[in-house]
């Protein structure tokens, strides 16, 4: 009796339900391909995947409009950012589109459900006694006039000194930082060196949490070592308290009280996206707009994080935090459920080099799509996922993959349908008794859902669709070893019969390539005459010799075609060249933006010191008719009496502005080579004033 309730309860069982999320995007710039596969592609598929076995899956994501990277941006462009972000949205969604992943909601947030929900979501935890309100020194850029929020921020980092870090986060050592944590701080807009004033800011207590979350990623095992490493590690060191509000116009006004000025962190709201486009979806399922509650307030729901290797931080220890404090006190029915899985990639490089949008170095997404069928880049992208390691994306690499899924995938499914369309009036032959070697064959059929299942189950896609491509081998190893072109002369019904065994190994790929290249598993689903959805044919059907003797099927034509990989980038430079032109009128137009600049010829007369400022010197110059004082940060490369009498190169028509208590009434022109720096000077006597044209 025992054994037959546990059998009951294994057919009875509920299925199991997922909230599958990849990295919310910057609408500052088009994602590349290493952007893609470390989050969107690997998520879709998991996503496919997931519905295939029957589980109830909701896959989220979405723009993320606010924050500093889109401020700085549509700041350097001019226009609003608003503006720049609902228009690069629209266009990253069709792309993402094109690329056919599977979103049951891709939003941006800059919606009203998203501002709602975050802020009712930080009153929450605010009566929790999680947030704390404090005034701090903060770091103020009196050029733009505004505080240096993150981002806005470069400098060296304390840890590990690189120069390019950012006041938010290091992407070289992954330290979480503030602004004033970097050595030799710059404004991200104008470069200038920003001052410290006093402002007030709202707090999360993270401290209070470091015991609960060093318990949550301690038990977790699904989680990458790596990934686990990094958040240990951190708390180990102790866990600061984070500002969850900036001084920043664009962003969700903080609901705090006498926080009127102030907007949430773009990490602080973007995060909580990956529950608000669950909100916002279930607003939609006029069937049951209960949805939200059934996925994000059982405790037995998944959800699954697909991030970059720079992102881990946010999503094992802040987001988690976020959540344990929102949860505090509430009933179990009413407790978001916490991650079960945040499935981190290294870097995905091209050609052993960084992607560089300005270098020209690299494949954006939209590129790519002009470049090759969709399906080779799915493949391909996967087939390298970089999970433990960084990964080079090569010219080599692509061309080899590309001829793996011809030579191996497509040409095992083209010889077998072509022969029963030829041979057998394009009706599947039937099957007649099974050798030692066919019994072998169907084995491996019948089992090589569970193998796959198993490596995607663990987050390992890489090794999953390469277990896929063995697979195919294997049938053509069966086809060679039988030689059914041998046998049919003698004996029909025997050639069928392994043309049977072969057309459930075609069958079977159709179905394991679905979550990775869709268009192709369509493809072969209709030679094959299914006509189904793909998920109602559903991943355990591979096992059920699913196609019958006698099934008509369609005239096949090949799946894969081969690519010349030299043509393919022959193209790619043609692009690249296309958009330097576009940049070239760019150009002309920053031309005629140069001509209004008013740049004079000046004498340097006095030059001081800056009290506190060691890299500073305060010049008194001469530009023809009048006096003026600059502030330079020339202090480490030349000596005051290096520069009295120089003439130099000043920009006089900008608005003055106070460095260190100096009025700057200019900025003058050096060049700069690392530590090498010199100012600009005329190699011929040209009298204080004269204009440079």
């Amino acid at each position: 009796m025992k054994h037959f309730r546990r059998d009951t309860k294994l057919t009875n069982k509920k299925k199991q339900k997922w909230v599958v999320t990849s990295a919310w995007p910057y609408v500052n710039a088009t994602p590349h391909l290493g952007n893609l596969i470390g989050s969107v592609l690997s998520a879709d598929v998991f996503a496919r995947y997931l519905r295939l076995k029957g589980d109830e899956v909701v896959y989220v994501s979405g723009s993320d409009m606010h924050g500093t990277p889109v401020a700085v941006t549509a700041k350097k462009e001019g226009i609003k950012p608003q503006e720049l972000a609902m228009n690069n949205h629209q266009k990253i969604k069709e792309l993402f589109q094109a690329w056919q992943i599977s979103y049951d909601n891709y939003t941006q947030t800059h919606n009203e459900t998203h501002i709602d929900f975050v802020q009712k979501f930080y009153l929450d935890i605010q009566k929790n006694g999680y947030i704390n309100e404090k005034e701090i020194q903060s770091l103020y850029c009196s050029h733009d006039k505004f505080y240096l929020p993150d981002r806005f921020v470069e400098g060296i980092c304390p840890h590990c000194g690189f120069e390019d870090a950012r006041g938010d986060q290091c992407d070289q050592c992954q330290k979480l930082l503030t602004p004033l944590d970097l050595k030799e701080p710059r404004c991200a807009i104008c470069d200038e060196i920003p001052e410290i004033r006093k402002t007030k800011h709202w707090y999360m207590n993270f401290p209070k949490l470091q015991d609960e979350l060093t318990a949550l990623i301690e038990k977790n095992d699904i989680i990458p070592q790596n990934a686990k490493q990094v958040c240990l590690n951190s708390i180990k060191e102790g866990l600061p308290e984070r500002a969850i509000t900036r001084d920043l116009k664009w962003g969700i006004p903080a609901p705090f009280e006498g926080a009127e000025e102030k907007t949430i962190y773009v990490w602080f709201e973007a995060v909580l996206g990956y529950v608000s486009a669950v909100k916002e979806w279930a607003k939609k399922q006029k069937s049951n707009p209960e949805q939200f509650n059934y996925f994000w307030k059982d405790s037995e729901t998944k959800t699954v994080y697909f991030i970059g290797k720079d992102n881990i931080i946010f999503h094992l220890i802040v987001f988690p935090g976020l959540l344990m404090a929102y949860n505090k006190d509430k009933a179990e029915d009413d407790k978001l459920v916490l991650p079960y899985n945040v499935s981190s990639t290294e870097w995905l490089m091209y050609e052993n080099d960084k992607f560089s949008k300005s270098r020209g170095i690299g494949i954006w997404i939209d590129e790519a799509l002009e470049l090759a069928p969709l399906d080779y880049w799915r493949f391909n992208l996967v087939y390298n996922r970089p999970e433990r390691s960084d990964t080079s994306f090569l010219w080599s690499e692509f061309e080899n993959n590309i001829n793996t899924l011809n030579d191996v995938i497509g040409n095992f499914i083209h010889r077998i349908l072509t022969f029963i369309h030829k041979q057998y009036e394009s009706k599947v032959p039937e099957r007649i008794d099974l050798d030692e070697r066919d019994i072998e064959f169907l084995s491996k059929i019948t089992s090589i859902s569970e193998k796959v299942e198993l490596y995607i189950d663990n987050f390992e896609l890489r090794k999953s669709i390469r277990e896929i491509v063995e697979f195919a081998r294997e049938g053509n190893i069966y086809l060679n070893d039988k030689a059914p072109w041998h046998i049919i002369r003698n004996n029909k019904k025997a050639a069928g019969h392994v043309f049977n065994l072969c057309a459930q190994m075609v069958y079977a790929l159709a179905i394991l390539l679905g979550p990775f290249i869709p268009d192709t598993s369509r493809k072969i689903l209709s030679f094959l005459n299914f006509n189904e959805d793909l998920n109602k044919l559903g991943w355990h059907s591979i096992s059920k010799n699913a196609v019958n003797a006698g099934t008509k099927i369609k005239k096949p034509i090949p799946v894969f075609q081969k690519l010349d990989v030299s043509e393919i980038k022959d193209k790619l430079d043609e692009i690249k060249q296309s958009k330097s032109k576009d940049s070239k009128v760019i150009d002309m137009i920053e031309y005629n933006n140069f001509k209004k600049l008013d740049i004079r010829i000046a004498t340097v007369e006095e030059v001081e010191d800056v009290p506190k400022a060691d890299k500073l010197y305060k010049l008194t110059i001469n530009v023809g008719e009048e006096k003026r004082t600059l502030a330079a940060g020339l202090a480490e490369y030349y000596k005051p009496e290096e520069l009295i009498g120089k003439k130099i190169a000043v920009l006089v028509n900008l608005e003055p502005k106070k460095l260190r208590g100096v009025l700057s009434q200019g900025m003058l022109l050096a060049a700069v080579d690392g530590e090498n720096v010199s100012v600009l000077t005329p190699d011929k006597d040209i009298p204080s004033g004269a204009k440079i044209e």
